[in-house]
């Protein structure tokens, strides 16, 4: 590693020796598992200090994203005096910066650590939001979105990147979902929200849209304070863990994840293998094609509801319904995917819902069908985007190898948010028929996508099996706890590699398997 690397991610080398080799000798492993009852009741408390504050960060996050839909019913663009395209640009203008900036803030993530990084992005997008109420113009309207974008880039990715160092493949999909999940609430928190501080038009000379976004700004900067304590640093450094607890910990995710998620020093290697691997640019295709219908929907779904022939005040406050429904099929999903380790046909099974939902709203029928059709939509991509990440999540490494990859694929999804920022004009009302055809497209496309990828991951498996043997079910043969045995060196045909060289093999470790079943396993 360089010196300029080591002063940029300089944390990574001062791993433990025992972190880095797998928590522990071989010979102590017994001494590393837990009992049910030790392992449920870590996990919940593990549960506890990670998931309800980062979906809360994430609900936020989302909510000042896309309220600026809630504010354009509430007099945005007549008092802007937004003209032609404007307002789109208003909203593609964020994805912009959003999507240039993810990847460096999940290679930095690291250095800083996760619990001030993130506060310092949140307070940023705070402020920045009540900014947004003052403006007076669409120049300054477009520089605050471009720069919450910037800010808000890092929240999301990395997250979702800490969230996959901290669970084992089999049980990450639920965990991201509830935190995911703050999006969908967001979409019905955010109309009841909308409804009631329209009301406030007229106070301080501002007008209903002007208060959403500063009430809402200050919201955040106060939730945003306490993630200096709340939010959690990755398990190798993590204060909520004894040192016990966390070689018990650690060990159990290398049972899981094997190689892919253990800690190595940072090195270029590991980045530019994402960036050069051609199965990044798929993973970020199925992203960008599950999130261009969502963002469709979170953008637009006021606009849809008030075209149908509510009133905009209405229209705030019927919006919230989809996204409950919303929520309560994301966690149900997600459970099913967890407890059965089935991903893509998952994803499949609820875009194709998806699908249904957007040809009602294609076809010429009745406001309440359509209404009705919003829910199916909203049912069936909300789930899809959290299965999508934990499909990625579990398919690569190592570490930094995985947060490139995760940076890379949640920039190429935003790209949705620019595409969906253009498809909805005004002019297009009340039938939207160009968005909702661009968004069944794209719907259409997840599917052939994550079908692809799902038989090449298979194939590889069998060919991995066929060549070296199958792994044992244990996860011994690829957890770094074993990296310098020499009978799994010389099974693997690993020999004459060291440990960091083993260990940097990641998700291509002869004894690796991608996440790829199609049938429903053994419950878990």
């Amino acid at each position: 590693m360089s010196q300029m690397d080591e002063k940029v991610f300089g944390r990574d080398e001062n791993i433990p020796e025992d972190h880095f080799e797998g928590s522990q000798k071989p010979e102590e492993e017994d001494a590393l598992c837990m009992t049910p009852a030790e392992e449920k009741k870590l996990l919940r408390r593990i549960d506890l200090s990670i998931v309800p504050y980062a979906s809360l960060l994430y609900l936020l996050s989302f909510l000042d994203r896309v309220n600026i839909g809630q504010a354009r019913l509430a007099g945005l663009e007549k008092d802007l005096q937004l003209r032609g395209n404007q307002y789109d640009i208003a909203l593609t203008i964020f994805f912009v910066s959003y999507g240039i900036f993810e990847l460096p803030s999940n290679l930095v993530l690291k250095k800083f650590k996760p619990p001030r990084w993130i506060c310092f992005l949140m307070v940023s997008w705070g402020i920045l939001q009540v900014c947004m109420g003052l403006v007076t113009n669409h120049q300054s309207l477009y520089a605050t979105r471009f720069l919450l974008g910037m800010f808000e880039s890092g929240l999301f990715p990395g997250l979702n990147f800490l969230f996959t160092t901290w669970y084992t493949r089999e049980e990450l999909n639920g965990r991201v979902s509830v935190f995911f999940s703050g999006a969908t609430l967001a979409g019905a928190f955010g109309g009841l929200l909308a409804f009631g501080i329209r009301h406030m038009a007229g106070v301080g000379g501002k007008n209903g849209w002007a208060w959403i976004f500063i009430l809402e700004g200050l919201l955040t900067v106060i939730c945003a304070l306490p993630a200096l304590w709340l939010v959690q640093d990755f398990p190798q450094y993590s204060n909520i863990l004894s040192p016990q607890e966390r070689a018990k910990w650690l060990h159990r995710l290398n049972i899981s994840q094997g190689v892919t998620n253990a800690p190595l020093p940072f090195s270029k290697s590991q980045v530019v293998r994402a960036l050069t691997e051609w199965k990044t640019y798929v993973y970020g295709a199925i992203l960008l094609s599950v999130a261009q219908p969502f963002y469709s929907l979170s953008l637009f779904v006021p606009s849809i509801i008030a075209a149908l022939g509510f009133t905009n005040a209405t229209a705030n406050l019927l919006s919230a319904a989809p996204y409950t429904i919303g929520t309560a099929v994301t966690l149900l999903v997600a459970y099913i995917s967890d407890r059965y380790s089935i991903r893509a046909p998952v994803l499949i099974v609820m875009m194709l819902l998806c699908i249904v939902g957007y040809t009602i709203l294609l076809c010429d029928v009745s406001p309440a069908a359509k209404f009705v059709a919003v829910f199916i939509a909203v049912a069936g991509v909300n789930p899809s985007i959290p299965t999508a990440i934990t499909f990625v999540g579990n398919n690569s490494g190592p570490m930094y190898t995985r947060a490139t990859v995760i940076g890379v694929v949640f920039s190429m999804a935003n790209a949705a948010g620019i595409i969906s920022s253009n498809v909805y004009p005004i002019g297009d009302a009340p039938r939207y028929i160009r968005g909702h055809a661009i968004a069944l497209g794209f719907s259409c496309l997840s599917i052939v996508l994550c079908a692809f990828m799902t038989f090449y991951n298979m194939r590889e498996n069998a060919r991995r099996d066929r060549v070296y043997g199958v792994p044992n079910p244990d996860g011994s043969d690829c957890s770094p706890l074993y990296a310098d045995d020499p009978v799994r060196l010389k099974k693997w045909g690993l020999e004459g590699k060291n440990k960091e060289e083993i260990i940097a093999l990641g998700d291509q470790h002869p004894a690796f398997r991608y996440d790829a079943p199609i049938l429903p396993q053994k419950p878990n």
